[in-house]
């Protein structure tokens, strides 16, 4: 299969669509490696089951317009053979979910990007997305759920001792993680993409930590190109959460398929990872200020951030620097980590408090984001009851017993490309 390039999505796709679905691009279909063969003809069998051209193109093209990190291509082929051995062992055992549970998962999914489910399901068809592909794709998780609920709930559940443990180490939250990474991150615009995907897909096959640096040295538009791209040590918890999975599974000196960030591409390199005693806090809110200068990336649009950044100390700051001016060109937010959109939420997770980033654009790359970090609200919550606790437990061990058995599932598993 070819490797896919980006297309710029109409703009009531990119204002329709925020959060989860920040700024979506709409990808051109996937070729079908014959051209003798249909849509709907088989691309991969699992077991006695087909996944057709036509569910692989249409995964592919929702991954990539719910801004999944990482290779569309791969992750949707992943998914989707992953997705019919769970749907084989849950009809087995007799589980169906039932229409109002879909509705349900639609809703709450709709409810992110701030549409509703109506709103949602036009949007993606305006993309090209059907909606059987949205259905399938809830429907496939709230079967394995219920499966894996079923089959390992006794299993799962703690004794008292282990609950007692738990509260003595704060909750059970266990020991926290940090990575050491290098990022090359390249502004995209209508004008550039096709070069920029050229130079992502080589960035991407570099080997060494000496050549990642000195790409980002020449291509990166962060502040981190004057130290060849190179990050210190981040909790793993202030990354966006999409990304986290992304980053653990590189390995040192391996570096990520180019990832989509509105208006940009990024690219990591990992060179380190350790544990943290105590584990690294959760956020209830991340309180933060956009600033937008008109411009782009222009010397002139670059002078004036810098000129603001001279002058602000705290974001309260800014508000003296757009008086008089627009209101709508200073945006201060307090949201959850979840919420945030995931290019926003990669510059925040490199600030300290009352820090700015400019790596940011918006509208197409005509309007340069000062994006300054006010503060992180710690997600401190009542004392923590027992039943929190062992709730907690449960669905750790129940996450951890549903990927064992997947991996079980997968090594049994004919899987076959046709």
């Amino acid at each position: 299969m070819q490797k896919l390039n980006p297309r710029f999505a109409s703009e009531r796709l990119a204002r329709t669509f925020r959060g989860v679905i920040a700024a979506a691009m709409v990808l051109a279909a996937p070729a079908i490696p014959a051209a003798a063969q249909s849509l709907f003809s088989p691309a991969i069998r699992v077991n006695d089951e087909a996944i057709t051209h036509f569910e692989l193109e249409q995964r592919i093209l929702f991954m990539q317009i719910l801004r999944i990190p990482g290779d569309p291509e791969k992750l949707a082929r992943k998914a989707l053979i992953e997705e019919r051995l769970k749907r084989q062992v849950a009809k087995e055992a007799g589980i169906a979910a039932e229409p109002e549970d879909i509705k349900a998962g639609i809703e709450e999914l709709s409810s992110r990007t701030q549409l509703s489910p109506d709103e949602f399901v036009k949007a993606l068809g305006e993309a090209g997305v059907a909606p059987e592909t949205l259905r399938d794709f809830v429907r496939n998780g709230i079967d394995w759920r219920d499966y894996v609920t079923q089959r390992f709930l006794s299993q799962a559940r703690p004794s008292e001792e282990e609950i007692d443990r738990a509260m003595a180490q704060g909750g059970g939250a266990g020991a926290g993680i940090q990575v050491l990474l290098s990022e090359v991150i390249m502004p995209v615009t209508p004008d550039n993409i096709e070069q920029v995907d050229a130079l992502a897909a080589q960035i991407a096959g570099l080997t060494s930590y000496d050549a990642f640096s000195e790409a980002a040295t020449r291509y990166s538009a962060t502040d981190t190109r004057s130290q060849g791209g190179r990050l210190g040590w981040l909790d793993i918890t202030k990354l966006p959460a999409g990304l986290q999975p992304v980053i653990m599974e590189l390995k040192p000196g391996e570096v990520s398929s180019p990832i989509a960030l509105p208006n940009a591409v990024a690219l990591f390199q990992m060179r380190g990872i350790r544990e943290t005693t105590p584990a690294t806090p959760r956020y209830a809110t991340i309180d933060y200020a956009m600033y937008y200068v008109p411009g782009g990336r222009s010397a002139p649009a670059l002078a004036a951030a810098q000129a603001v950044r001279d002058r602000v100390d705290t974001c309260d700051d800014l508000y003296g620097v757009a008086r008089g001016q627009p209101p709508q060109l200073l945006e201060r937010q307090s949201l959850p980590p979840g919420q945030i959109p995931q290019d926003i939420a990669l510059e925040l997770a490199k600030l300290d408090e009352n820090e700015i980033s400019t790596a940011l654009t918006r509208s197409n790359g005509t309007t340069l984001v000062l994006l300054m970090l006010c503060g992180r609200n710690a997600d401190l919550g009542d004392a923590v009851t027992r039943e929190q606790v062992a709730n907690a437990l449960t669905q750790q061990r129940l996450a951890t017993y549903a990927d064992s058995y997947l991996q079980q599932l997968l090594a049994e598993a004919r899987i076959v490309d046709q």
